[in-house]
C-alpha cells in the first residue's frame, strides 16, 4: 500500500466546519441586508489578475504580501489582496454600463501573505461597500453612516470610529518641509497602535530628524474634543482648508443625524495604501480593541485613474469578516447555529420517507428550518445526532400517528418528550421556544 499523504492545510489558511460556517454565511445575510437597505447592489470579480493591476497603485508593503506567480501562459498574475483595486478596474471595464454614483457591495475572498495572528490569517474574507462617481460630503456620510449600522444589525456593541484626512496631514507635512517623505511618513504613523509611540518616534526621526520627528508624534495625538482637535490640525497645517472644511461638514452631518458620539477626530488615523486621498477611517470595538479595525477604509478619488482617463472619485469602507468574528466568539456574542434548522424529523420506518418530507414541508412553508433524518436507527441514536447538528427539536411519529396528526416532540435540552400534537401545535411550540 502506497505511503498516505498528511491531510494537512497551509499555515494562516482553514477549513471551516459546519458551525463556523453557518456563522460566517449567517453575518454576510445580515450584512447583505442593511447594504441593499442602503441601495447598494452587488458585484464580483474575479480572484486572480494582471499583477500589473493589481500593484500599479498599491506598491511598498503590499507588494510584499501579495501572492503573484506566472500562469501557464507565462503571464504574471497575482491574486487580489483586497476587493478595492479590482473594483477600480472594473469600474473602468464597466462604466458605460452603470449609472452614477454607482453603489455597490462585493463580498469574498482576499489574500495576503502576511504574519498570522489572533483574527488574522493569510485567506479571509472582506465585506466591501463603496460609492463611485460623487466627490460630495454626503457620499462620505453615507459610507461611515452604513459603517455604524452595519456593526449595530450584527450585535457588535459599542464602536469607535476613527477618522482622519489625508489631506490635512499631507498640508502639515508640507509645512513642516517634508513633504517628499510623505508615503513613508504615512505608513510609519499607520504602525503607531501596533509599535507604540517610541519605536514610532524613532522610525520618524530616522526619516525627518528627530525635532520634526517629535513634531509629527504631536500632530497626531487627538487634542481634546473634535472642535478643538481640528482646530490644532488646521493651525498646524497652516491653516484652515477644503480637507478641514470637509471634516467640519462631516460633523455637522453627525450631530443632525444624531451619531455623532460614534465618531472620534484621530489624527493618527491615516491607512497605510497609497490611494487614499481624502477621509480615511477605522473601526474599534470598545469591549475589545486590542483585536485591531475591524471595518476600515475611507476616500479614494484618483485610484481610478490608473485605468482610465475619466475621473471617477469613490468612498468606500471595508469589514474584516474573519477577524469580526473572531472578537464576537471571544465578547461571546456568537450567532452560531441562529437561523438554521432548529428541527429535526426522526426516521421510524424508512418507508415513510415521503410522508416526513411532506411534513418537512408544512414546516419549512411556516417559516420553520426542518432537517428529515433518512435512515432508521434506534431513537436514542437519532437524539444524540440532532444534538451534535445543533439542533433543539426532534419529531417523532409513524404511519398511524402521521394519519391521526398526532405526533410527539422530543425537546432535547431538557429530554422531555410531547406527545398527542398537530403539526400546527409543533410549529407553535418551536417557533414560542
Amino acid at each position: 500500500m502506497a505511503d498516505l499523504i498528511e491531510a494537512r492545510v497551509l499555515k494562516g489558511f482553514r477549513d471551516f466546519l459546519p458551525e463556523a460556517e453557518i456563522e460566517r454565511r449567517l453575518l454576510g445575510e445580515i450584512l447583505e441586508s442593511v447594504f441593499r437597505s442602503f441601495g447598494f447592489v452587488p458585484i464580483d470579480t474575479p480572484a486572480l489578475e494582471y499583477a500589473e493591476i493589481l500593484l500599479g497603485k498599491g506598491g511598498g508593503e503590499t507588494e510584499k504580501q501579495v501572492y503573484r506567480f506566472q500562469d501557464h501562459g507565462g503571464r504574471d498574475v497575482a491574486l487580489r489582496f483586497d476587493l478595492t483595486v479590482p473594483f477600480a478596474r472594473f469600474m473602468a471595464e464597466h462604466r458605460n454600463e452603470l449609472a452614477l454614483p454607482f453603489k455597490r457591495y462585493h463580498m469574498a475572498k482576499v489574500w495576503r501573505g502576511e504574519n498570522t495572528q489572533r483574527g488574522r490569517y493569510r485567506e479571509f474574507t472582506q465585506c466591501d461597500f463603496d460609492i463611485v462617481g460623487s466627490e460630495s460630503a454626503a457620499a462620505d456620510f453615507e459610507i461611515l453612516l452604513l459603517m455604524r449600522e452595519s456593526l449595530r444589525s450584527i450585535g457588535a456593541g459599542e464602536v469607535s470610529i476613527r477618522m482622519n484626512h489625508r489631506g490635512v496631514f499631507n498640508r502639515f507635512l508640507a509645512h513642516l518641509g517634508v513633504a517628499d517623505k510623505s508615503v513613508e511618513t504615512l505608513r510609519t504613523v499607520d504602525k503607531l497602535a501596533k509599535i507604540g509611540k517610541e519605536e514610532t518616534l524613532s522610525l520618524l526621526s530616522g526619516l525627518t530628524g528627530r525635532e520634526r520627528g517629535e513634531k509629527i508624534l504631536s500632530f497626531i495625538q487627538p487634542k481634546g474634543s473634535w472642535d478643538e482637535t481640528l482646530a490644532a490640525m488646521a493651525e498646524a497645517a497652516g491653516g484652515e482648508g477644503p480637507d478641514t472644511e470637509r471634516l467640519a461638514v462631516l460633523r455637522r452631518f453627525m450631530v443632525d443625524a444624531k451619531v455623532a458620539d460614534v465618531f472620534v477626530l484621530d489624527p493618527s488615523i491615516t491607512r497605510g495604501l497609497d490611494y487614499y486621498t481624502g477621509v480615511v477611517y477605522e473601526t474599534f470595538l470598545d469591549a475589545m480593541p486590542s483585536i485591531g479595525s475591524v471595518c476600515s477604509g475611507g476616500r479614494y478619488d484618483n485610484l481610478a485613474s490608473l485605468y482610465s482617463k475619466e475621473k471617477l472619485p469613490g468612498v468606500g469602507s471595508s469589514i474584516g469578516l474573519d477577524r469580526l468574528i473572531a472578537a464576537l466568539e471571544s465578547l461571546g456574542k456568537s450567532k452560531r447555529s441562529a437561523g438554521f434548522a432548529r428541527v429535526a424529523i426522526a426516521c421510524v420506518d424508512e418507508a415513510l420517507g415521503g410522508r416526513y418530507q411532506a411534513l418537512a414541508t408544512r414546516f419549512r412553508a411556516a417559516g420553520l428550518p426542518c432537517e428529515v433524518f433518512s435512515e432508521k436507527r434506534k431513537l436514542p441514536q437519532q437524539f444524540a445526532s440532532a444534538e451534535k447538528k445543533g439542533l433543539a427539536w426532534v419529531v417523532v411519529a409513524d404511519g398511524p400517528a402521521l394519519d391521526a396528526d398526532s405526533l410527539t416532540l422530543r425537546e432535547l435540552a431538557t429530554r422531555t418528550d410531547r406527545t398527542g400534537l398537530s403539526a400546527a401545535e409543533i410549529i407553535g411550540t418551536v417557533k414560542a421556544g
